[in-house]
């Protein structure tokens, strides 16, 4: 496919820009800037649903995110994050990851060393993204991960791993800057990071982060761009003090 060709060949060249979003409106915007890819990330049960946890994405949710955005950038690659509990087994996984590809996306996510399951995929056809560092549909103490040397040798192991199982790019999420570097330079696929630091080959950051839209938590590797939570209240507060004192609608908002 074309779009991942593009993306694997920047691998040292130039930096990849992602970003993960969850519909129609916020994915046309980003097509129109120009981002290397979307994902449509299972956060959406919280930044979107109000859960306190990814794990409780659907694979029903999930889809229906899917295709909005899909509708939205129909020239981006849109790449669909596989919820918890979506790819247990190998059958389950090429169903789910089908489904998928049905909705409009040309690619699915899938956190953790899963190499049987990463090899089925790719042997079916379906291109995968590999996720490591902290995999939040298993690790729910949302820390840094590889600080001490066991655990960075592990996650060291795991991205060739999944390397060698066919994934064509490496999500790489809160690790220490030096191991981001390591790893970026230990595999032959970009490594994309979220706080990985600033020498992976590309980065990744949710909307509702870099606009701030959601307040709940707030990650240090996320750089706010713009307050717009703030704004919005700002703009539906005008509007209900417009409709109280009786100034909207005025006359050019009704028809004669």
């Amino acid at each position: 496919m074309q779009l991942i060709k593009k993306i694997m060949e920047k691998k040292g060249k130039e930096k990849i820009v992602s970003i993960t979003a969850y519909d129609y409106a916020f994915a046309r915007i980003v097509e129109e800037v120009g981002f290397d890819f979307i994902l449509v990330g299972d956060s959406l049960a919280m930044v979107v649903l109000g859960y306190d946890s990814p794990i409780y994405a659907s694979m029903q949710d999930m889809l229906r995110h899917t295709r909005a955005v899909a509708r939205g950038a129909r020239k981006t690659l849109i790449v669909g994050d596989m919820p918890a509990g979506s790819y247990d087994t190998v059958d389950q996984a090429i169903e789910n990851a089908r489904a998928f590809i049905d909705a409009g996306a040309k690619a699915v996510k899938i956190e953790g060393p899963k190499k049987e399951i990463i090899k089925a995929l790719v042997e079916e056809g379906i291109p995968v993204m590999g996720h490591l560092g902290l995999t939040p549909q298993t690790i729910h103490d949302y820390r840094v991960q590889g600080k001490e040397k066991g655990e960075a040798d592990r996650i060291k192991k795991e991205a060739k791993i999944v390397e060698k199982a066919g994934v064509f790019t490496i999500i790489l999420e809160c690790v220490p800057e030096k191991l981001g570097k390591e790893i970026t330079e230990l595999v032959s696929v970009p490594v994309v990071g979220i706080g990985a630091g600033r020498f992976c080959d590309g980065q990744i950051l949710v909307i509702h982060d870099i606009l701030g839209l959601y307040d709940k938590f707030i990650p240090k590797f996320a750089k706010r761009y713009l307050n717009l939570r703030e704004e919005i209240y700002k703009a539906l507060l005008e509007f209900k003090r417009d409709v109280l004192k009786g100034s909207f609608p005025s006359d050019e908002h009704v028809f004669k």
